[in-house]
């Protein structure tokens, strides 16, 4: 039962984010919801790369199969989380208009460097099934920084702009960490708390919709 749910979930939200980011790369001249819909690529694709391997997993052999591949998917969906935030930055920068800002800039690019050394460190044993949790830490650390200063960003500037339709942006990217950061730290001794990243995943969704809808409005404004 639980490879048949899993699967078609994961089936359900890949399809999802990747057509919502394709219609938004064709059908806007836009360059924000342009750039919006490559981001959502980045994310379906990348976490295509765990996924449809689990997917197989659970519904053949088992995880335990699967331990390189699930690792390799993993090292993967971890870079391009990372691309996922450093793009959602440059849609911020676009949408609000902002310009300079070169510290920050450098902040960005620096936590999703520090992000994919940390990644790439043999350390991680990706291949591994007992892989060491305290490098699960030290690779989220940079990351969960990264995403600390896209919700500062998103949540000041809503409100600053009164920007209805990305008011609930910074929510969403809140609500994506709260639910990964426990399975990060808890899911191998609790393998039940590894659910959590299923409503981490709808977060992400959300994420994609609102981008989707906002442009959609905006297709129909010029239309008008």
């Amino acid at each position: 039962m639980q490879a048949i749910m899993e699967t078609l979930f994961d089936a359900v939200y890949l399809t999802t984010v990747i057509t919502l980011g394709f219609l938004m790369v064709r059908r806007s001249d836009s360059r924000q919801f342009r750039l919006f819909g490559i981001m959502a690529l980045t994310l379906g694709f990348g976490d295509a790369f765990h996924l449809v391997p689990r997917a197989l997993a659970l519904c053949t052999t088992g995880l335990d199969s699967y331990t390189a591949a699930l690792g390799i998917g993993k090292f993967i969906t971890f870079i391009t989380m990372t691309a996922f935030y450093v793009l959602l930055y440059q849609v911020w920068r676009l949408r609000y208009q902002i310009q300079g800002q070169r510290p920050l800039t450098l902040a960005v690019w620096a936590l999703a460097i520090l992000r994919v050394a940390l990644c790439l460190a043999p350390q991680n044993q990706w291949t591994s099934p007992d892989a060491p949790l305290s490098w699960g830490i030290y690779r989220n650390l940079p990351f969960a920084l990264l995403g600390v200063l896209i919700i500062v960003l998103f949540f000041k500037s809503s409100r600053s702009r009164n920007d209805q339709a990305f008011r609930h942006m910074w929510l969403t990217i809140v609500l994506s960490f709260a639910f990964y950061i426990p399975v990060v730290l808890f899911a191998d001794a609790y393998p039940l708390i590894g659910m959590l990243m299923i409503p981490k995943t709808c977060a992400y969704v959300w994420t994609v919709l609102i981008g989707y809808q906002d442009m959609q409005r905006s297709l129909k404004a010029q239309k008008r």
